[in-house]
């Protein structure tokens, strides 16, 4: 065999590998793809949620195929409702269903009620109240309060959390807000 033909052949095997590579890399890139996609519209299900309030907490973990429903609602239909929305989007195979359904108690509903209006009502923060769903969610189980959300800056999230440990009647306030990146 001469030079150029093993040369030839070189030049084969190098190209195959690097379709090779290339293909391997597009299939990985469809993978992303795909899991951002399904992150986007389990994100937008979620939100749709009609029952869905300021008083549930709705998290989610997307791994491949699998989407973990994450969480904290007053309803028990609403956890099944958020499952059944997420088992429908396409490239969804399995959904784990962690949401935690609060117990029922006339004293956490007042509570509810008392920590919605001392953090809403407080100029600065009304206007997190004009949303469609706030972004502050107020989490009540058995007198202990947890906020979870996004706020626009540092100084609402203790303002936030502030007026929330001020309501009568709460054991303990856990302030999970996360300020906004910008």
């Amino acid at each position: 065999m001469n030079k150029f033909a093993i040369c030839l052949c070189a030049l084969a095997f190098v190209a195959s590998a690097q379709n090779r590579v290339q293909a391997a890399d597009r299939a990985g890139n469809r993978g992303g793809r795909s899991q951002d996609r399904i992150t986007r519209e389990v994100r937008h299900e979620l939100v749709m949620l009609p029952y869905y309030g300021v008083f549930d907490n709705l998290a989610y973990k997307v791994d491949g195929n699998t989407v973990t429903l994450l969480g904290q609602v007053t309803r028990p239909t609403l956890k099944s409702d958020a499952e059944h929305a997420v088992k429908d989007i396409e490239g969804v195979e399995h959904v784990n269903n962690e949401i935690e359904v609060l117990p029922l108690s006339p004293m956490d509903d007042r509570i509810r009620l008392a920590e919605y209006r001392a953090i809403y009502s407080q100029q600065g923060l009304d206007r997190y109240a004009l949303q469609a769903v706030p972004p502050i969610h107020i989490i009540v189980n058995n007198g202990k309060v947890t906020l979870e959300g996004v706020v626009a800056n540092e100084a609402d999230k203790n303002m936030a959390g502030i007026r929330a440990k001020g309501v009568s009647g709460v054991f303990s306030v856990n302030n999970n807000l996360r300020v906004e990146s910008r």
